[in-house]
């Protein structure tokens, strides 16, 4: 969505406004949006996590109040804020409780430091989760009224909305998508969280690269293995022109990808029977623009098919998502605008 974004202006906004701030790890992306999720200012600035959490929830305050001048508005005019955070988090805290790759963060109040910069309230949830509302309220699933996403990006984001709801569980940890279990054989492959055979094992980007490796060192070879031979990274995007160029090593990484990532749609629809699944995030090789994209997706699917009832089959929806990265503040907002109504009721 960041090379598409369409703004609509002040006097054509349906009013309150809410902002949204969606903290990852290279990216804070701050939306302004209106009552109906239309995008009324953006912005975005590197979060330099090793300047500390402190710091970064000051330069998030002052997001708000960037959106709030874009838009020629005070920032008390923002009816609440919304935030995602990656995790894990003790939501009704507002801390973060293991922040992953910003190192110095586990056991920050970041809501609440956010609040004080800002001076708005501010609804805090896991990023994941953010960008499933995103795009359950304004984007791909804005159709449905029960929704999974998936984000396939270094690892497997997930986040589940049913009605209104935000699945958030009852110790901040539901929607954990990534971690539900697809392999539990002996030589499970080991997630980056510590435990074997969780879907992002097989599914993040770090899996994807990782069996590349073990491929070629194995004795692969083909287009993938001469470009690495040639001083190339070893990335998805590299694994995707490789499918390009039918290289057989290649096409078996990402329809293996594929496949394992079928087997853990088919225990969240047997879990939650949403009416749609969608698939987001960097590693989509580039999703229904491109043909590897496409033969991606019709992968998942049949493994689908494979495994579940036949309801399920012909009537869950599995596409993908369409926000692209900018689901997660708008996300976040739609949190926030969630929280102010129930407040006000």
């Amino acid at each position: 969505m960041a090379e598409r974004r369409e703004f609509v202006r002040l006097s054509a906004a349906t009013l309150p406004l809410y902002a949204g701030v969606d903290l990852g790890g290279t990216n804070i992306k701050a939306a302004l949006v209106d009552d109906r999720g239309q995008l009324v200012a953006f912005h975005t600035e590197k979060t330099h996590a090793e300047r500390g959490p402190e710091d970064a929830a000051a330069r998030m305050g002052e997001a708000v109040r960037i959106l709030a001048r874009q838009a020629g508005i005070a920032a008390a005019d923002i009816a609440r804020v919304g935030l995602g955070s990656p995790g894990p988090l003790d939501i009704p805290a507002g801390i973060i409780v293991r922040a992953g790759n910003l190192v110095g963060w586990d056991g920050f109040p970041l809501r609440d430091r956010l609040a004080a910069h800002c001076g708005l309230p501010v609804t805090f949830a896991n990023d994941a989760n953010a960008a499933a509302y995103g795009e359950f309220w304004i984007g791909s699933g804005r159709e449905y009224d029960s929704l999974v996403l998936l984000t396939l990006g270094t690892g497997v984001g997930g986040g589940i909305i049913i009605g209104d709801l935000n699945v958030e569980g009852a110790h901040s940890h539901g929607s954990e998508c990534g971690h539900i279990i697809v392999d539990t054989s002996a030589a499970a492959r080991m997630c980056p969280c510590g435990h074997a055979g969780h879907l992002e094992a097989y599914c993040g980007a770090k899996s994807l690269v990782a069996r590349a490796e073990e491929a070629i060192a194995a004795g692969g070879r083909g287009y993938l293995a001469d470009a690495v031979a040639g001083g190339e990274s070893l990335t998805p995007i590299l694994v995707g022109r490789g499918v390009e160029a039918r290289d057989p090593l290649a096409t078996d990484l990402v329809m293996e990808t594929a496949r394992w990532l079928g087997i853990g749609i088919v225990t969240l629809m047997h879990a939650i029977d949403p009416e749609a699944v969608m698939i987001g995030g960097a590693m989509t090789f580039g999703g229904s623009r491109s043909p590897v994209g496409r033969g991606f997706l019709d992968q998942v699917r049949a493994e689908v098919h494979r495994r579940t009832f036949p309801t399920l089959a012909a009537k869950t929806v599995i596409g993908y998502a369409s926000l692209g990265g900018d689901a997660g503040s708008i996300g976040a907002a739609g949190l926030a605008r969630l929280q102010a109504r129930a407040e006000r009721h």
